[in-house]
């Protein structure tokens, strides 16, 4: 059978890309910032659901999910499936709760509730924290793919990884910079679209070459040594303890996705909240489907790789891409291109443009640019200006726009010099420790009536992940930390806050939006 060169998959890389190209091209013309932040509040939910699931499930998910299938640590067997149930419940605070409140503000980016509800210094304490977690997170997603791509691709040409890094960026952001979240959701659905053509065809692939049907596939999947998917014992030491996972899934969804700009800009740019939550019901049966077939995938990859012999790599993210390009043929092959950077790409061309909202709206004050107190005599002065402005900030937003993907650059570059572990391990890891205060900030403020001191919450936010840090190194001979550490770490976010602040009249208004 022919398999995969180098030369064939740079072919398909640049007609894959001059496609993206091209739909930007057709979305991104004279897209304002409003259109650039959130798409002027007109895509149809339907096609924001497809498109989150690109968002959501990164090249992260395409690799390392199946990789940890076989192994003995975290995530082992089909233990993953218990985090996708908690993210259940955690879609369903976010539909229910902040969701609505996300509308009923008419919020760009959704750390503006922070200042509504506490004041400056927590305003821009939840936008920084935003900044470094999604910074960080999807610069490791980035790092996974690129990787990958070196060490089957690109190493082999000669190419030094610092300049296929450099290349992916490039690509990303010259597709993106002018049409901003108008141009990801449609360039995400396609990119959907072909990394979950890659998962099915190479699930029924695998298969096929272990002489196993669809029926019996599931069922030996499921009924096999890697099948099982629920753990009960050894709650202290056990990381895969079914409370430990569902719940940290369920705060990982509200963090991860409620609390986030990227995922939430995207249900933002629905008509209504209807609609958004429309979206979010199909999104979350999506998920769950999606999910279980990776976990299968990774099990199949498992039992292919006994059944000829073939070693497993000592990092185990590089079984999938090592099974794809050096024993199946070369459309599998190229299927596994196709959905790593597909689901990469939708991943990260999303949190560029999140990064770039929130940076913008959070930092430089667009919007009260565009809302100036001044009143202007006549209405062509006002037009004026506010054409003045949009010009600037089109500038200014293009220069963001480039400073995130040079810090993705630097970023992917030193997790290249010291990473060793699972990327998926690693970006939990990092989520618990950034994305816990920003779960103590909107616990505290959506279900207490109470004022905080504002100028002391960023000392809070900073002192929770340390003293989490703590907790968890000296913990570890008895008990297993985990997932929690995003639970440990908003809890005692919550609790300084809690003692830094004092009760007030409850009441619900615009200046003190609160669900009590």
């Amino acid at each position: 059978m022919l398999h995969l060169t180098p030369t064939l998959v740079l072919v398909v890389l640049l007609l894959y890309f001059a496609m993206l190209v091209g739909v930007a091209w057709y979305t991104g013309r004279g897209v304002s910032n409003s259109g650039f932040f959130l798409a002027n509040r007109k895509v149809p939910w339907y096609v924001v659901a497809y498109a989150m699931i690109g968002t959501s499930i990164s090249g992260v998910t395409f690799i390392s999910i199946p990789g940890a299938v076989g192994g003995t640590g975290l995530n082992m067997a089909f233990s993953y499936m218990q985090v996708v149930f908690g993210y259940l419940l955690g879609y369903l605070f976010i539909a229910t709760v902040l969701m609505p409140l996300y509308y009923r503000l008419n919020l760009t980016s959704i750390y503006g509730y922070l200042e509504q509800r506490f004041g400056w210094w927590s305003y821009k304490t939840g936008a920084g924290f935003f900044l470094l977690s999604r910074t960080i997170g999807s610069a490791a997603r980035m790092f996974l793919a690129a990787s990958v791509l070196q060490t089957f691709v690109f190493a082999p040409l000669g190419v030094p990884f610092a300049v296929t890094v450099i290349l992916m960026l490039a690509l990303i952001y010259g597709y993106t910079y002018k049409g901003g979240l108008k141009t990801i959701i449609w360039t995400d659905t396609i990119m959907t679209t072909f990394f979950l053509a890659a998962l099915v065809f190479t699930v029924f692939t695998i298969g096929k070459a272990l002489n196993l049907g669809g029926g019996d596939l599931f069922s030996v999947v499921v009924g096999g040594r890697y099948g099982k998917m629920f753990f009960f014992d050894n709650f202290l030491t056990d990381p895969n303890h079914f409370v430990k996972q569902f719940v940290s899934g369920a705060l990982i969804a509200i963090a991860m996705t409620g609390l986030d700009q990227d995922l939430m800009q995207k249900n933002l740019a629905c008509k209504n909240i209807r609609e958004a939550q429309k979206n979010m019901l199909l999104f979350c049966v999506n998920l769950v489907i999606i999910n279980f077939l990776f976990l299968t995938l990774g099990a199949l990859l498992y039992l292919y790789a006994g059944s000829i012999g073939l070693e497993i790599p000592a990092r185990t993210d590089h079984l999938y891409p090592k099974i794809a390009f050096d024993h199946l043929d070369a459309v599998a092959g190229i299927f596994f291109i196709l959905g790593l950077v597909g689901s990469t790409y939708a991943s990260s061309d999303s949190a560029l443009t999140a990064l770039t909202t929130s940076f913008c709206v959070d930092f430089l004050n667009f919007e009260k640019q565009e809302n100036p107190s001044a009143h202007f005599a006549y209405e062509e002065e006002r037009a004026a200006y506010l054409q003045q402005v949009e010009q600037q900030q089109r500038k200014t937003r293009t220069l963001v726009h480039l400073g995130f993907s040079a810090a993705f650059v630097v970023i992917i570059l030193i997790l290249n010099a010291v990473s060793s572990s699972a990327v998926i391990s690693l970006l939990f890891k990092i989520a618990g420790y950034t994305y816990g205060p920003l779960l103590g900030l909107f616990s505290f403020g959506l279900f207490t009536q109470r004022q905080v001191k504002d100028k002391w919450v960023l000392y809070i936010c900073l002192a929770a992940p340390f003293i989490t840090y703590i907790i968890e190194m000296t913990s570890k001979n008895w008990f297993d930390v985990g997932f929690l550490t995003i639970l440990i770490n908003g809890a005692l976010t919550f609790g300084g806050l809690w003692a830094i602040s004092h009760q007030q009249e409850a009441h619900i208004d615009e200046s003190n939006p609160s669900i009590l």
